[in-house]
């Protein structure tokens, strides 16, 4: 009850955990279902304000989704065994420690902080997990275990997911959620960690390459992209018309046309971004730079650069936007592309009738509220982009 007084926007998930007595635990440790086994030794010994910081620690280990970032880490980057696991947990302590205690909450005697590892504040635990490895200044941290709902390494004495009082996911995700909406509402009482991950929560980053590649992957894969009819090869059906030779309808590799936003609002950091880009959208296409052209465009559009090094496309620009001419002349390109792909940041007017071809937006991000610095110009109005268009958040 001490944890949910000092710290109420995490009630619901702290009410949501079901406690299992443990004597093989040291302190207090989670799993992934919502259970957290206790030492009944260690709450004896403990104070009640020192204990609801323990508490409170555990319950972020499973807001936070520790165990199911670390399973990714450990798939993306190779790690195995008991050690790296530890160096997970260490690294999920030292992201939720560094502003958990405080305010009504003791701080543990042996409670790890990035200051432990000489190791700055504020970063995730993929962050830490790539500044150390386990040594002397870890050493006195073996002992350490948060459980698998902190590294995602079940135990043995773990109850599993048929055990009794587990969450299923879509009840664990209703907590995150619940949690979350209490700290949106009362952004004042939280500290900027949890309002943070809170903003998570609701928005959470999507993984935009992949987005990217299959809009465009798609789009080049339609119907009608690529294809056209020859009279190199005839059709088979010339033969049921005597005298007279049929085309045939041939696909062939699909062109891509890229126009860049280069106005003044987007950034050189924006513009390297859509440069590898670039070199992405060829790779997706097959590797075929011949088939990439890219169209850089402020108010007015550039010449068209076929793509031989992404590094080597001059992006010149850096005034008004007014993207409707970089489509026009990405369109006049012989021969025409199959498919358009824009990357801007979404300040511009857009053509007001469909391209006669697929078009795939990357939108680069801006806050909401945004406004463009010429917003008193009575003649430019922002649009959102058509729904002729796939558009994916970049960033």
């Amino acid at each position: 009850m001490h944890a949910t007084r000092v710290r109420p926007y995490l009630a619901t998930a702290l009410f949501a955990l079901h406690v299992v007595e443990s004597r093989r635990v040291p302190t207090m440790a989670v799993d992934r279902h919502w259970r957290c086994y206790v030492s009944p030794a260690f709450v004896e010994r403990t104070p009640v304000e020192e204990l609801a910081g323990v508490w409170v620690h555990e319950v972020s280990h499973l807001l936070r989704d520790h165990h199911g970032r670390g399973d990714r880490v450990a798939r993306e980057r190779g790690l195995s065994g008991p050690g790296e696991r530890l160096r997970m947990n260490i690294a999920a302590d030292c992201e939720i420690n560094d502003d958990v205690y405080g305010d009504g909450l003791a701080r543990p005697e042996g409670a790890v902080e990035p200051a432990t590892l000489l190791l700055p504040e504020g970063e995730l635990m993929e962050d830490y997990l790539r500044q150390f490895r386990l040594g002397p200044r870890t050493q006195d941290l073996a002992w350490l275990d948060c459980g698998s709902g902190a590294d995602g390494l079940e135990r043995e004495w773990d109850l599993g997911a048929d055990g009794a009082h587990g969450l299923s996911t879509q009840e664990r995700d209703a907590v995150r959620f619940r949690v979350a909406q209490g700290i949106t509402g009362r952004p004042g009482s939280a500290s900027q960690g949890w309002q943070r991950w809170a903003e998570e929560a609701f928005h959470p980053p999507q993984p935009w390459r992949e987005l990217l590649g299959a809009a465009l992957r798609s789009a080049a894969g339609g119907p009608g992209a690529g294809e056209d009819y020859t009279y190199g090869r005839p059709s088979r059906r010339s033969a049921s018309v005597p005298g007279a030779v049929l085309p045939s309808l041939r696909r062939t590799p699909p062109r891509v046309s890229v126009v860049i936003d280069t106005s003044g609002s987007v950034s050189d950091a924006e513009l390297g971004s859509a440069l590898l880009e670039v070199a992405a959208i060829s790779r997706a296409v097959g590797g075929r730079r011949d088939l990439v052209s890219v169209v850089p465009c402020d108010a007015a559009a550039g010449g068209v650069h076929r793509l031989c090094r992404a590094e080597g496309i001059p992006l010149v620009g850096g005034g008004g936007t007014d993207l409707r001419a970089g489509f026009a002349r990405a369109l006049r390109t012989r021969p025409r592309p199959d498919v358009v792909v824009v990357l801007t940041d979404g300040q511009t007017p857009w053509p007001s009738e469909r391209p006669p071809c697929r078009t795939v937006v990357g939108l680069f991000p801006r806050q909401r509220g945004y406004r463009p610095y010429d917003e008193d110009d009575p003649e430019y109005v922002p649009d959102t982009p058509p729904a002729w268009a796939r558009v994916v958040d970049i960033g």
